[in-house]
């Protein structure tokens, strides 16, 4: 924190402009010394929130005509003093600019250094911190405006209301444990378990819909399964609109997984092609086999192709009818080509209770309306304006605050169970240093490190 910090805030190579970024306690010396601006006088009145012309040196040589922002500690990003060079945007010029700001003392950013150093400023927390990540990973709109509401600080204020009704309920058992000579009474341990429940339940409400704001961030992994021929890539194609997967005649041609990604209505599916799932004797048919079966259980939905004209005269394979009975809870099954039948009818007596089935052509784009309404239903639970509320988007929060309502539960139990109030302080604890990590009120450095490496180095 004491070093003063130099990276390239704009991705590398050739455009209009390059942004080199400086923090640190020298940022103004180090870049003052190979600064020459067209205005000397605003220069040197060293006002924040400014911006100056001039030419940037190193040593005697020139490099560039620059445009320079200053913004003067607290009130930056990073709660240091921050200047940011503009240069053209060429590499050969950003890379001699850095380079100058190099031999005057400073040294290269680290990945995501300037937002790990306004974490530990206190500038934001880590909700607002991972943020900033899955703004410049968005893909979706819907996915940058969770990330805009995280940024904002709606999530970390409802989860620091939590942490605080932790607090004061350790504070009150603690309370409870330094006067022994008060007998626990009856009052006592209600007005406990009532504290503990309006945690929990406040817990659970921002825990709800984390499943959705985890595949609003990441995207739904999909999976689309079937035997061979029964057009599996012609759906890939036709979703993509391009010929990505090799289509033929001759069943087991995908081989391999074939991965592709799509948005459907404010929905990034993570789409995967599998081999068709028969039995085969063929050595690399198998392994295409086997990895089809294993994309099906770690896929958040399965589009389970049936051919029409077999499902018409009644038959299914033993591996169809494994998929539709160990699947179930996340199929979509798509009864494809019907256009080949004069007409269509079909037994769901077939299909598991409650499994959602279309008839469908791939051929003649049937059925692929309501397949995406049926996506965006099963993502959104028919509600689309889920981030009008903040919701818990990644792994990392969604573990914790899942582990802090597990351990407010036990907590209760023990109360309800006439445990000994120091024994239920330890089930306290632990939740509150759950829910803490999320936002980072205690956090481990090593932690901190996996964070931030995700970033780029300017950030």
């Amino acid at each position: 924190m004491d070093d003063t910090i130099v990276g390239l805030a704009t991705p590398a190579g050739e455009g209009a402009i390059h942004v080199i970024r400086l923090s640190g306690k020298q940022a103004k010396v180090i870049v003052g010394s190979c600064f020459r601006p067209t205005n000397n006088k605003k220069w040197s009145a060293d006002t924040t929130f400014t911006l100056h012309f001039g030419w940037f040196y190193d040593g005697e040589t020139k490099i560039d005509q620059v445009l320079i922002s200053r913004m003067n500690e607290p009130h930056s990003f990073s709660g240091e003093d921050i200047l940011e060079i503009n240069c053209h945007g060429g590499m050969v010029t950003a890379r001699r600019i850095i380079e100058a700001c190099l031999s005057q003392g400073a040294r290269l950013a680290e990945a995501g250094e300037f937002s790990k150093r306004a974490f530990l400023n206190g500038k934001m927390d880590l909700v607002q911190a991972e943020a900033i990540v899955d703004i410049i990973t968005s893909k979706t709109e819907l996915s940058a405006d969770l990330a805009l509401a995280q940024l904002g600080g709606h999530l970390s204020s409802r989860i620091n209301d939590v942490r605080q009704e932790i607090l004061d309920i350790l504070s009150y058992i603690e309370a409870t444990i330094d006067f022994p000579e008060d007998e626990i009474d009856d009052i006592a341990l209600k007005e406990l378990s009532e504290k503990i429940i309006t945690a929990k339940d406040n817990s659970i409400e921002i825990f709800k819909g984390s499943k959705t704001g985890k595949i609003i961030r990441e995207g739904l992994s999909t999976v689309i399964a079937g035997r061979p021929n029964v057009g599996k890539s012609s759906l890939l194609n036709a979703l993509l609109r391009e010929e990505r997967a090799i289509v033929t005649e001759i069943p087991g041609t995908t081989r391999d997984e074939i991965r592709e990604y799509i948005k459907i209505g404010e929905v990034l599916l993570h789409l995967t092609d599998t081999a068709g799932i028969r039995e085969s004797d063929d050595p690399v048919e198998m392994i295409g086999i086997e990895r089809a079966w294993k994309a099906l259980n770690s896929a958040d939905v399965v589009l389970l192709l049936l051919d029409a004209l077999e499902i018409s005269s009644g038959k299914l394979t033993n591996e169809e009818k494994s998929i539709l009975e160990d699947y179930a809870d996340k199929l979509i099954v798509l009864i494809n080509k019907i256009d080949v039948l004069p007409s269509y009818e079909f037994n769901e007596s077939m299909l598991p209770p409650n499994v959602f089935c279309l008839p469908f052509s791939v051929k003649n784009r049937i059925g692929f309306a309501e397949l995406e309404a049926e996506i965006v239903n099963r993502v959104f639970e028919g509600d689309i304006s889920v981030t009008q509320d903040p919701i818990l988007s990644n792994i990392r929060q969604i573990q914790a605050m899942e582990n802090c309502i597990i351990l407010l539960e036990k907590a209760l139990e023990a109360v309800y169970a006439n445990v000994p109030f120091d024994l239920v302080s330890i089930d306290i604890r632990a939740a509150l240093e759950e829910i803490s990590s999320i936002t980072g009120h205690h956090v481990q450095e090593d932690l901190l490190d996996n964070i931030f490496s995700r970033f780029c180095i300017g950030k």
